[in-house]
């Protein structure tokens, strides 16, 4: 028996015959199969087969491989690559082979414990000896394990009558807690992270995810259990955005997966989630949320594993009957390791250098998002956000050519935008919501039947005032007709006092879905009221010389659920100009 990482598995070895960077040549292991797990060297790298050629394998290290030379061993655990699974994920940060980092020393190194080791868990049996139970269904929780409550489940397969529970006295989460036939159930389970977790079936309807960002949730939603991409150039304000949505979104369970990403930004996303106040469950956002890194500076091929592991957590949760919310920063990173891997294993490339089966592995990762009846009969979801970080601000790469296949929105970031200062600097021209028809559906039945005409009508109104002022910049506004004026003015209140959002500020970083439509609302009626004083005769001079700022500060002079104060501001806008000569 040898061990890796302090796991014991059946003898095995090999020897090491060429290294190059984290790309490892073996030979002399039989039987060994693809996406096989090996130790390499005296520390026993963790390390993933990814080729077989007769007796020679290549394997990819995700660890640091200096110091590692021909001649060393290898030797393999007979398992793929997997993750556990337990309580003791909320609250913590992992790297991506879900090793904890929270806990780890400062100078990490290869021999780093599992998430669990050494804590003690209590249990509460939800199942009675003797009763009939199916994969999936409840056999207890785990308390003071995370702001939300931790289920354990009977594992996928198995099924029979529960022969016997654990007490409530504390265990390790190796430790068994039930017995479904002969099979004992564990406080925690490892999983294969490129294998997704199984479920009863998947669910058509449509349910929105309420992110907290008017633009996203007024003009291009998301489904839960839908794909949603960020792409943008650098300073567009991509990190900042996912961070609002993993703050605002109204999910069980956050998974944030840190993939490539500079380390300072890993730190500020863990302070601020420390210090933000979870409305849900009173304490701290962190405590329901899982911190994935993967930053700059580790090891480029944990790169690649980091994203699945982010969605095997995710739909951990999901099938405890919880909505996870995956957010990836940033794909472009991890596509990257891929190609770096793939240049250093000689492979034939594609576009831009990166490996031919890139499209293959994107929708390995955006397809595993989904809303779904799980095992035990709950309906719940798992939804990916993706950041994409094209160089140089091109849209034309093929990492974003490639995700736009996969996802359900895409939310542009416009350079553009971004320098005026306005964020969300989501553009309105080349983002979209292929579920928008059916968001508005769900809202016409959930207590809101105009939501669908207010987008049309405000997606309308930016492509038209659009339109209007690259005229204006040939002829001059004032060339232009009094109710084309209005097209503009309206433009201008809508990107200022709706789309425009301020991350800082205690109202405006988070909007409510009542108060979202109160302000889209309030701004389409003070352009019909424009555009009727025009009618009137009312000089176009006039309406846009009136001071509008009551319209504009609505968004941060009113609490962020304030729905009825902007009904009040609506009806003094209203009077104002309809007394204007």
């Amino acid at each position: 028996m040898g061990t890796v990482n302090g796991h014991d598995h059946p003898s095995g070895s090999g020897v090491v015959r060429r290294v190059n960077g984290p790309l490892v040549e073996v030979e002399g292991l039989d039987g060994i199969a693809m996406r096989e797990v090996l130790g390499l060297g005296p520390q026993e790298l963790a390390a993933e087969v990814v080729g077989i050629e007769a007796d020679r394998a290549t394997v990819q290290a995700y660890e640091y491989t200096g110091g590692l030379a021909p001649g060393h061993g290898a030797v393999s655990t007979r398992e793929v690559l997997s993750g556990v699974l337990g309580p003791g994920l909320l609250g913590q940060a992992f790297d991506g082979l879900l090793r904890p980092l929270s806990s780890a020393q400062v100078w990490l190194t290869p021999e780093r414990p599992t998430a669990h080791s050494g804590r003690q868990w209590s249990f509460v049996a939800g199942v009675e000896v003797g009763e009939t139970v199916h994969e999936g269904q409840l056999i207890g929780t785990v308390p003071d394990s995370g702001a939300v409550e931790h289920r354990v489940l009977v594992p996928p397969g198995v099924h029979g009558v529960v022969g016997w529970v654990a007490g409530p006295e504390p265990r390790g989460a190796e430790g068994v807690v039930a017995r479904v036939g002969e099979t004992p159930v564990h406080l925690s389970q490892r999983w294969p992270v490129r294998r997704p977790r199984p479920f009863r079936a998947r669910l058509s309807e449509v349910v929105p995810l309420h992110t907290g960002q008017r633009v996203l949730d007024l003009l291009y939603p998301l489904a839960r259990g839908g794909a949603a991409a960020v792409p943008g150039g650098f300073g567009t304000g991509k990190t900042l955005l996912l961070q609002q949505i993993a703050k605002w979104s109204d999910a069980d369970v956050i998974v944030y997966v840190g993939c490539g990403e500079r380390g300072n930004e890993m730190a500020d996303v863990l302070d601020e989630l420390s210090r933000i106040a979870d409305e849900r469950t009173g304490g701290r956002l962190l405590d329901r949320t899982v911190i994935i890194a993967n930053t700059s500076n580790m090891p480029m091929m944990a790169r690649e594993a980091s994203v699945h592991t982010g969605i095997t957590v995710a739909e951990y949760y999901r099938d405890m009957g919880y909505d996870a919310v995956v957010i990836a920063d940033s794909t472009s990173r991890w596509a990257e390791s891929l190609r770096e891997f793939a240049n250093r294993n000689g492979d034939l490339p594609a576009e831009e250098g990166y490996p031919a089966n890139l499209a293959s592995e994107l929708a390995a990762f955006y397809e595993r998002a989904g809303r779904v009846v799980t095992l035990g009969g709950e309906q719940a979801s798992a939804t990916v956000v993706g950041a994409v970080s094209p160089a140089g601000g091109d849209l034309t790469e093929p990492v974003t050519t490639g995700t736009q296949r996969f996802v359900r929105s895409l939310w542009l970031l416009d350079r553009d935008l971004a320098y005026a200062r306005h964020y969300p600097a989501v553009s309105w021209r080349g983002s979209f919501a292929r579920d928008a028809e059916a968001v508005g559906a769900w809202r016409a039945t959930h207590g809101d039947p105009e939501w669908a005409a207010r987008r049309a009508r405000a997606t309308a109104l930016l492509a038209e005032a659009d339109r209007l002022a690259a005229l204006a910049e040939i002829i001059g506004t004032g060339s232009l007709p009094g109710h084309e004026r209005m097209v503009l003015l309206g433009g201008r209140l809508l990107r200022d006092a709706v789309l425009q959002q301020n991350a800082l500020s205690p109202n405006d970083g988070f909007c409510s879905p009542e108060k979202g439509a109160a302000l889209l609302g309030l701004v389409l009626d003070v352009v019909d009221a424009c555009q009727e004083r025009i009618e009137a005769g009312t000089a176009a001079t006039t309406l846009e010389e009136t001071d509008l700022g009551p319209v504009i500060r609505a968004r941060e002079e009113l609490g962020p659920r304030d729905a009825a104060g902007v009904a009040r501001r609506r009806v003094e806008v209203l009077e104002m100009l309809g007394g204007l000569a």
